[in-house]
């Protein structure tokens, strides 16, 4: 399931490279997808809904398998 998140996650990548931020894939464990938000990504207000709203609704939906994503600190 590893591979299946990594890949989605680089179709998110551009968006979020647009606006000087970035992500990274820390872990999957049971369906929890772990990500480290970087560049602007890191600081910004904004960061959770984009988590929340982009990033972990765009996996459920190409992989059913993922309960959900969280944010893990440098």
């Amino acid at each position: 399931m590893e591979e299946k998140v990594a890949k989605v996650l680089e179709t998110i990548r551009p968006g979020l490279q647009m606006d000087g931020g970035d992500i990274e894939l820390v872990a999957v464990e049971d369906g929890v997808v772990k990500v480290r938000l970087m560049g602007a990504c890191a600081g910004c207000p904004m960061s959770m809904m984009t988590l929340q709203l982009g990033v972990e609704r765009t996996l459920k939906k190409e992989i059913p398998e993922v309960v959900r994503v969280e944010a893990v600190p440098f």
